[in-house]
């Protein structure tokens, strides 16, 4: 049987009360509160009226305290005598804490009095904290907080209503729209398990700094495919929008963008925050129409899968364009064009750790948290394949609802060998938006260089004839790679993006692909002559101790390999050819004294052969046709790779070592 979903954020908000009334009940409790009281009520406007029963004496009681912190929104009326009153203050303190502080909107209305006095504890408001100071000198600390509170809350923007030259009907009917209008606010569906979400929600708060209201404020989120950017964005909105004026989450901006055009963007962004039908037709004619009618309006607005600097220019092109205290969430795969637009305060989302991801899968693959112990060694398998990708946990528990285990088996090995085409798909994005030398470099990096050292890449891709520097931080701007500790690193599924981006050119004949790295396609052209001149990387790691049992001559027919990578293999011969187009020749083990006789190593620019049966004066022999030679590593005797080193310097081969 399915569980309940235990997560707050899965509901639409979780508030108990829309509203919380914050007043003085000797100035107002039986007009103008209890009116706004049944106004509210009337509009099916859950709010929260203090009952005296549930203070006791000054001090604010729990009863108190929980009814704020499950109110949305509050209200606070300012009076002539509010002051007076020490819960008041209290309860002040608590509401600017408990729900201004977290982005919520607290509304003050200034009844009678002006909302100088308030701020800055004018006439009789002075008077009544001299007196509070003389009761409470030995707690200066409560005073203070106080004062904070007043100053802090009548700079909150508000309704100023005076007697006699207003009317109070007019004023609650104001108030009652303008409540109605924010809890009105569809809110946006986060997740249906939004498992491990409330940390990155408040890390991306922290950034977005809600309670001031003094600026603009321009905040990404960037990350990889499927990591869940969208969703924490979506429930940071859900959790602050009700202390803007206007709120625009614009989805898709890149697929929009490509389908309908940004004039069509800009058009969504403004018939949403004026509520109005807006056409424009014209990118040129939308900025100047956002600038003006948004410049004096605290808004919330969310740009959602942006790639194009000129998605930023054409929507949120200044922070002048809006009004003070407003906040523009950027989302983004690309960190670069968050930087490049002046994107300071930028959050790069994390993958769920082990407990997350496996607390996610649970919730998809079973509709509970509590599972058979004997599910949670496939359950472990799955999540570490996934990696902590949200996306592939969710596709895969998904798929696998109400399955087998034995299935459950099946399918993660399958995956393993042809990705799913829904993940495929999301994490190709990324892919597609490069160029095609940029594309290059993550396909050498998927298929042969996971792992290895920056400078060994570098130096492989050089010899590739690429020069690697720059595409290699695109590749890092776009969350596609990592760099940890000096080596370079991807996402297990990214990299199975990657190799299925090369699979598909030929997906029944590996010998027509240009990467080898599947050991066992690589035995099968080794073994069965299958090579091609489609083959310009091999990338081999057996696992175990298999012998390779081929004849030595199928790189004969492979004439464009350029990378050659045995890391780990076995062969009962070594090879009687070795293509003239190699440029690296990575052989740990190499199994002969000696190369190929029609060898010429013209084009070979990196040479490692570790633990190699290759004679020093055969290797010297073979490179004096060599202009440069970068050697990564060789003999592990010192004695015999020094002397190496001295006799290829003597013909006057260049030599770089790392």
């Amino acid at each position: 049987m399915a569980g309940q979903s235990p997560f707050s954020l899965s509901s639409s908000y979780g508030w108990t009360y829309d509203v919380f009334l914050n007043f003085r009940g000797e100035d107002s409790r039986f007009d103008f509160a209890r009116n706004l009281y049944e106004a509210l009520q009337q509009k099916g406007i859950h709010t929260f009226l203090d009952d005296e029963r549930l203070r006791k004496g000054e001090k604010i009681t729990p009863s108190l305290l929980k009814a704020i912190q499950e109110s949305r929104m509050a209200i606070t009326i300012f009076s002539r005598n509010y002051v007076s009153s020490t819960s008041c203050l209290d309860e002040l303190v608590q509401i600017l804490e408990h729900i201004n502080k977290k982005g919520r909107l607290v509304l003050p209305i200034f009844y009678d009095v002006d909302p100088s006095r308030v701020r800055r504890q004018r006439k009789n408001y002075r008077e009544v904290f001299a007196q509070h100071e003389r009761r409470f000198k030995n707690d200066k600390e409560k005073v203070q907080k106080w004062r904070q509170a007043l100053q802090d809350a009548a700079n909150l923007s508000g309704f100023h209503f005076k007697p006699g030259y207003q009317y109070e009907y007019a004023l609650i009917k104001a108030i009652v729209k303008e409540v109605t209008k924010r809890v009105n606010r569809k809110p946006l569906h986060i997740a249906d398990y939004p498992v491990g979400f409330e940390y990155r929600v408040r890390k991306v708060n922290s950034l977005l700094n809600v309670e001031s209201n003094e600026g603009v404020q321009m905040v990404g989120i960037c990350g990889t495919g499927g990591i869940g950017k969208s969703t924490i964005a979506r429930a940071v909105c859900s959790s602050i929008v009700d202390s803007f004026e206007g709120f625009c989450f614009l989805a898709d901006v890149r697929e929009n963008s490509i389908n309908h055009g940004l004039a069509y963007v800009q058009e969504m962004l403004l018939s949403e925050l004026l509520e109005e039908d807006i056409k424009l037709r014209d990118v040129n004619k939308g900025i100047p129409t956002i600038k003006h009618r948004l410049h004096k309006k605290k808004v919330l607005l969310v740009l959602d899968d942006v790639d194009k600097p000129k998605q930023l220019q054409a929507i949120a092109g200044g922070l002048d364009w809006f009004g003070s205290g407003s906040r523009i969430i950027v989302t983004t795969r690309d960190q670069h064009l968050l930087v490049s637009h002046g994107v300071k305060r930028i959050y790069e989302v994390d993958c769920l750790n082990k407990e997350e991801g496996l607390e996610l899968l649970k919730w998809h693959a079973f509709k509970q948290s509590s599972v058979d112990s004997s599910c949670m060694g496939v359950l472990n398998n799955v999540v570490l394949y996934a990696g902590g990708l949200p996306l592939a946990l969710e596709v895969i528990g998904s798929n696998l609802f109400g399955r087998e285990t034995n299935d459950w088996n099946s399918a993660l090995e399958s995956y393993r060998s042809i990705p799913i085409k829904e993940i495929q798909q999301i994490l190709k994005v990324s892919y597609d938006a490069l160029e095609e030398y940029e594309q290059e470099i993550f396909l050498d990096i998927a298929c042969c260089f996971q792992g290895d050292s920056f400078e060994y890449v570098r130096s492989a891709l050089y010899a590739r004839g690429i020069c690697p520097d720059y595409g290699v931080q695109v590749l890092i701007d776009k969350c596609l790679i990592k760099m940890n500790h000096g080596k370079v690193t991807m996402h297990d599924l990214i990299q199975a993006m990657g190799k299925e981006i090369v699979r598909q050119k030929s997906p029944y004949e590996p010998e027509k692909r240009t990467r080898l790295w599947f050991h066992k396609d690589i035995l099968n052209a080794l073994e069965e002559n299958k090579g091609s001149g489609e083959i310009e990387a091999i990338n081999l790691d057996m696992p175990g101790d298999m012998v390779i049992d081929w004849n030595g001559r199928a790189f004969k027919k492979m004439p464009n390999l350029k990378i050659l990578i045995i890391r780990n293999a076995q062969f009962s011969t070594g090879p009687k050819h070795l293509p003239n187009s190699l440029r690296v020749l990575d052989w740990k083990g190499y199994p002969c004294p000696s190369l190929p006789s029609d060898f010429n190593p013209k084009e070979l620019i990196i040479l490692k052969m570790p633990e190699s049966f290759l004679q020093p004066d055969v290797l010297l022999s073979a490179c004096r046709v060599l202009a440069l030679l970068i050697i990564i590593s060789f003999y592990n005797e010192a004695r015999i790779r020094q002397n190496l080193f001295h006799a290829m310097i003597a013909v006057n081969i260049s030599i770089c070592v790392f």
